[in-house]
C-alpha cells in the first residue's frame, strides 16, 4: 500500500511545484491511475423514443434464418466440432477430404460467431454505416481465411497433417 500510494505522491507534489506558471490547470491523479475522464469507443447514439406508452412493441418479420432454426444450426455445429476435431488423430488416417470438412465447418464456426459479435455490439438503428462496414469486412475475412485454408489444403500439407508436425515438435 505504501508503495502504491508514494508514486502518487511525487507525481501530486511535482505538479504542485509548478505553481502559478503551470499553463494547464493541476491534475488530479489517484492511486492506479484511474481517471474522471471517460472515452468511449463509440459514441452515444442518437436518443429517441418511437411510438407512445400504450402502443405494443413492434413484431420483427418472420423469418427462418433468424429464428430457432438458426440456433438449432449453430447448436449442432457446434457439437459437430468436437468429434470431427478428433476424429482424424484417432482414426490415423489423413484423409483429404475429412481435412477440409474439418476447414469448412470450422471456418463456417468462425464467421457465424463474429457475426453474432457484430449483431450483438453494433446496433443497425444507431450505427447503420458501421455495421455494414463490419459486416463487409468479415465476409472480406472469411473469404480470404477460406482460400488460404483451400491453398494449404491442396499445395501444402494439410491441416491435421500440420497440428500433427507441430504437437511432435
Amino acid at each position: 500500500m505504501a508503495s502504491m500510494m508514494r508514486s502518487s505522491l511525487l507525481r501530486q507534489s511535482a505538479f504542485a511545484s509548478r505553481g502559478a506558471f503551470a499553463k494547464q490547470p493541476a491534475l488530479r491523479i489517484a492511486a492506479l491511475h484511474s481517471s474522471s475522464r471517460r472515452s468511449a469507443i463509440l459514441p452515444p447514439g442518437p436518443q429517441r423514443i418511437e411510438g407512445g406508452v400504450n402502443d405494443p412493441a413492434p413484431i420483427p418479420e418472420p423469418s427462418a434464418a433468424h429464428g430457432s432454426y438458426h440456433w438449432t444450426f449453430e447448436r449442432l455445429l457446434a457439437a459437430g466440432l468436437v468429434p470431427l476435431s478428433i476424429a482424424p488423430f484417432a482414426a490415423g488416417s489423413l484423409n483429404p477430404t475429412m481435412d477440409a470438412v474439418l476447414c469448412s465447418v470450422v471456418l463456417l464456426h468462425s464467421h457465424m460467431g463474429f457475426q453474432q459479435v457484430i449483431i450483438d455490439y453494433i446496433p443497425k438503428k444507431r450505427y447503420p454505416g458501421l455495421r455494414k462496414l463490419f459486416w463487409w469486412g468479415l465476409n472480406a475475412a472469411t473469404v480470404t481465411v477460406g482460400i488460404g485454408l483451400y491453398e494449404f489444403e491442396t499445395n501444402d500439407v494439410g491441416v491435421t497433417e500440420a497440428i500433427k508436425r507441430v504437437w511432435t515438435a
